[in-house]
């Protein structure tokens, strides 16, 4: 039969290899795992975790999995995945990619449930994990270049709502040991899961879309495995079928080749970002801008003072809901580009603290915001490859100081080294795990490759 772009994709899935995989990209991917088990275990703290678990464990007889910071507790395979997922994205605090979505939180939790599911002497290894993670990386990848408009911040569907799905779906089929052919129905069946729309971003509705897209796509595999069928072109252009472009405008999707002895994952290529604090990525180039020119100010005036303040411009990339003057929630102040510069003026960083409600609704920080004017330059687009962040403290006394960053530490122009990115996840992770444990996590992903079973993580 003639190879179709499903078919391309369903073949890479069933195809690829342990030894497809580089230095690089094992290395970038297991990064990858130990931040986002962070992300999720410090996650696990939030109000709008523990609403999902408590849903969760309203439905769930079959209890095999297990759940983020909270030892002992288990639910069925796909809920556990649907928890775990929302928990990495409640604070905003997962990995970015480019084009952009957030990875990780939509493959993890559905491999970590999956490994658990599986019956003795089926396990996967640490290296079959690894494989299917990459997968679920790589299949999001390409979907997104099909399109120019992912390579923007997004204005429609949440990507990893919509990427995320299908990835997990992929990471999961491999992970199952799928047929090609199952293969291309979990894809199909994902595709009919997919979509969640970009309105919902700063409310608790969005960690739902992470916690969604995993455990959807967990099941669309399962349902293939079983013998649900779905469209065989769902991935290809074709007039009159609305398949996965109805997605994406400008839609070209590309065949995705059979690994041979070269094939170049796009995590080869194109490194991740990762968060320093809880928030959405485009808040860390003013973070970054709004730190410079503090510490401009403290050596122009000796210490900070706000009312040597008249106005205090952002420069920013135009884009509605991260535009935010007066957020009055912790997820609306995660996704105001005002918010957060204001915060790293006031308190000289941002973490954790910075979105509770005390800080949130200090008067300090509200006479700050009040301070605030947004320009949007033609040269900073809405493009987390492209954009950067400017903050500038017009003074009473007429003089100007300016901070500008085009690239966060972070980015994946500049990422985190290794002992950042540990600090990072000891930090959350101590939150609810015990020191020990915390090492033995580290060690484990570490030398995943060594691992013989992968559900012990």
């Amino acid at each position: 039969p003639e190879e179709t772009v499903t078919s391309s994709f369903a073949s890479f899935i069933q195809a690829v290899r342990p030894e497809h995989l580089s230095r690089t990209v094992r290395h970038r991917s297991k990064r990858m795992i130990l931040d986002s088990i962070g992300v999720g275990l410090v996650g696990s703290t939030t109000p709008v975790f523990h609403i999902a678990l408590q849903y969760c464990r309203l439905y769930s007889p079959v209890a095999v999995s297990s759940v983020y910071g909270k030892p002992g507790v288990k639910l069925s395979p796909t809920l556990a995945a649907f928890t775990n997922g929302v928990a990495t994205h409640s604070m905003d605090f997962d990995d970015t990619w480019h084009p952009a979505t957030h990875p990780s939180g939509a493959v993890l939790p559905a491999l970590l449930a999956a490994s658990q599911m599986l019956p003795p002497g089926t396990k996967p290894t640490g290296m079959d994990f690894l494989l299917a993670f990459n997968v679920g990386l790589e299949v999001q990848g390409r979907l997104m270049h099909f399109s120019t408009e992912a390579h923007n911040i997004p204005k429609r569907f949440h990507p990893p709502s919509v990427v995320g799905t299908m990835g997990s779906a992929a990471a999961t089929a491999k992970l199952l040991a799928l047929s090609t052919a199952q293969c291309g129905h979990a894809l199909g069946i994902a595709a009919s899961l997919a979509g969640a729309p970009m309105a919902n971003a700063a409310t608790q509705a969005k960690p739902l879309h992470i916690g969604n897209a995993t455990r959807l796509g967990f099941e669309a595999a399962l349902l293939a495995a079983r013998g649900m069928e779905a469209n065989p072109l769902i991935l290809d252009d074709i007039p009159g079928c609305s398949g996965f472009g109805v997605f994406y405008s400008a839609y070209q999707p590309k065949p995705l080749s059979t690994p041979g002895d070269h094939h170049e994952f796009l995590l080869e290529k194109q490194d991740i970002a990762f968060k320093r604090f809880p928030a959405h990525l485009g808040m860390h180039w003013v973070v970054d801008a709004a730190l410079s020119v503090r510490n401009l100010f403290i050596n122009y005036a000796g210490s900070f003072s706000p009312s040597l303040i008249r106005t205090i411009v952002l420069k920013i990339p135009v884009s509605k809901y991260i535009n935010r003057p007066f957020p009055s929630s912790e997820h609306q102040a995660r996704h105001s580009f005002q918010f957060n510069a204001c915060s790293a003026l006031l308190d000289g960083e941002v973490g954790l603290s910075s979105f509770t409600q005390s800080s949130i609704h200090r008067q300090e920080l509200r006479e700050l915001l009040d301070k605030v004017v947004v320009e949007h330059p033609e040269d900073n687009v809405a493009n987390f490859d492209k954009m950067y962040g400017e903050v500038a403290l017009l003074l009473h006394s007429g003089d100007v100081l300016t901070g500008k960053c085009d690239t966060f530490y972070g980015h994946w122009r500049k990422p985190l080294s290794k002992e950042s990115l540990l600090k990072k996840f000891r930090s959350n992770a101590s939150h609810v795990l015990p020191e020990e444990k915390i090492e033995t996590i580290i060690t484990m992903v570490e030398n995943l490759e060594d691992l013989s079973d992968s559900s012990q993580l």
